[in-house]
């Protein structure tokens, strides 16, 4: 039996590409229905690792039947709002059209075999060799566990004591509904991409989303717990004095918002992040390799989660499709990684 914890992009990959070489597996996540929370923003799938995953998933075509290839669409501006790059994608451009994360996440969810999700499941902590503890008091005991739930993984613990520590960098989300009614202005100067523009401290970027919808991360440099009792009116007032020189039309992504902010302080694994292998127990995605948001996380976990499950379905055995894989992983991840090493900063930078 294989038990794959969390049912987020790779977890549900993982199950798609397993039931369709005829390997059984369960899927166990915390929340209690499919829609109980709102899966975030857009997200671009590249077409050397999310793409490949999906075409290995045979989802493909129904993935361009969602996607937005208009929505790798980029502007970039200086604080006072005017345009200094603008990427317009060509026709027929594919190689990194976006998605809702929730429109993603419906489409795996929809082509696994009913039942394969267990709602509910939120888990404790895994025994070795292969027994999972779930919050409830039952136990199921499986021969393999795959940790593919997220940043603070209840599976990591299994094979490895490292915990993600905070970046340094605090996204604080917005959100604006309606845009091209209720926030004209915001909706022509974003585009049907993405927007963003920064002064060296702090950075504001702007995201379309499927729906009339666009999200705004506000980006700075704070303690990790700055938020903290501050209500609404609060935060504003203090946004406003930190982003004081900025031009009224860019001041509209952090004073119009339809709704309170999202705190979103970003955690990073170390680097590397490896582990003794067990060969009953594997990570995925950000359980594995934790990064900062820039647009590899879930193309990663999506082409984890396939390498995965191809090295199950072409194993002898679990020990030898975990050694193929984390074999592979490992050392891929850990380049990403020094790659994308304090790129978060990278954000506030004036180029």
């Amino acid at each position: 039996m294989i038990s794959i914890i969390g049912a987020g992009p790779g977890g549900l990959t993982c199950a798609r590409i397993l039931q369709k070489y005829g390997i059984p597996v369960t899927v166990y996540d915390r929340d209690p229905h499919p829609r109980a929370r709102n899966q975030g923003g857009t997200l671009d799938l590249h077409a050397d690792d999310g793409q490949l995953a999906l075409r290995e998933a045979g989802l493909l075509d129904e993935f361009f039947a969602l996607a937005r290839p208009e929505g790798q669409e980029m502007r970039k501006l200086d604080p006072a709002g005017v345009l200094l790059e603008h990427h317009v994608p060509a026709e027929g451009e594919l190689f990194k059209p976006e998605i809702d994360r929730g429109q993603l996440r419906g489409l795996l969810l929809d082509s696994l075999e009913p039942g394969t999700v267990r709602w509910g499941s939120a888990l404790e902590s895994v025994e070795l060799p292969g027994r999972l503890r779930f919050a409830d008091g039952t136990t199921v005991d499986t021969d393999l566990v795959i940790g593919a739930d997220g940043a603070w993984s209840r599976v990591r613990p299994a094979v490895s004591a490292a915990v993600p520590g905070y970046s340094g960098i605090t996204f604080l989300e917005a959100w604006f509904d309606d845009v091209e009614n209720a926030h004209p202005e915001l909706a022509a100067l974003v585009g049907q991409g993405s927007a963003m523009a920064a002064d060296g401290d702090r950075c504001l970027f702007a995201q379309r989303n499927s729906g009339d919808h666009i999200r705004v991360y506000v980006i700075q440099r704070l303690p990790a717990d700055w938020v903290g009792s501050r209500d609404t009116p609060e935060i504003r007032a203090r946004l406003l004095d930190a982003f004081s020189q900025w031009s009224p039309s860019m001041l509209r992504m952090i004073t119009d918002n339809d709704g309170p902010y999202v705190d979103r302080p970003l955690y990073v694994l170390p680097v590397p992040h490896t582990w003794e292998r067990t060969p009953s127990v594997t990570l995925l995605g950000d359980a594995a390799h934790l990064m900062p948001p820039l647009g590899v996380g879930v193309n990663l976990a999506m082409l984890d989660a396939r390498e995965l499950a191809l090295a199950l379905a072409g194993s002898s055995s679990l020990v030898e499709a975990v050694e193929v894989y984390e074999n592979s992983m490992l050392p891929r991840s850990e380049k990403v990684a020094r790659r994308l090493e304090n790129g978060a900063e990278g954000l506030l930078e004036i180029d």
